[in-house]
């Protein structure tokens, strides 16, 4: 469990240091899901394509990993003590466990679409969350946005068609999504 800094960065005050830490600490727990949930889909992907998306999420999720640390670092040195244990992951959660098992590439890459979007939006409140508070904070966010918006992008270009629509566009949930791309990809084949 979290405890009240008794310091905290130079140029804030302990309050504030922790109101940063626990932005940061629903944003490590996304990040730690999303790691578990790529490697997941990496395990569990089948048919056309595979190879290319098994492929694709390892760098991916390297970067993710990356990007715990760097997180987890810094509530650290924000005067927090970081939590990355399951059990933290699961009570900080705000969003259901992802839903595929062993499924197609289009399914995955379906459900993925909207995992992102979620996160995507989350982490966008994050740094509007910070913008006021801490400048260091905040790029760290807004890099990690780079990046994740990046591979969001890799895994809408198997969903959209050359007309630019996505499959995924009028899906509401993971389920939803996957159905949605296998669908687009049966009709195209």
């Amino acid at each position: 469990m979290a405890t009240s800094p008794k310091f905290t960065i130079p140029g804030l005050e302990p309050a504030e240091g922790e109101k940063l830490a626990g932005i940061l600490q629903d944003r490590l727990n996304a990040l730690n899901d999303l790691h578990l949930t790529l490697k997941h889909v990496h395990w569990n992907v089948v048919g056309p394509h595979f190879i290319a998306v098994h492929e694709m999420i390892d760098p991916h999720v390297l970067e993710v990993i990356g990007m715990v640390d760097e997180t987890a670092e810094r509530i650290a040195t924000l005067g927090v003590s970081p939590q990355g244990t399951p059990g933290a992951i699961v009570n900080g959660r705000t969003w259901d466990d992802y839903s595929l098992g062993r499924a197609t590439t289009n399914e995955h890459l379906g459900a993925l679409d909207e995992v992102y979007v979620n996160l995507l939006k989350d982490h966008r409140k994050a740094q509007e969350a910070v913008s006021e508070l801490d400048p260091v904070t905040e790029d760290l966010i807004i890099g990690q946005l780079t990046k994740l918006e990046l591979f969001h992008w890799f895994v809408r270009a198997h969903l959209e068609s050359a007309g630019g629509k996505l499959s995924t566009s009028d899906a509401r949930s993971e389920k939803g999504a996957a159905k949605a791309a296998q669908k687009a990809a049966e009709a195209t084949s």
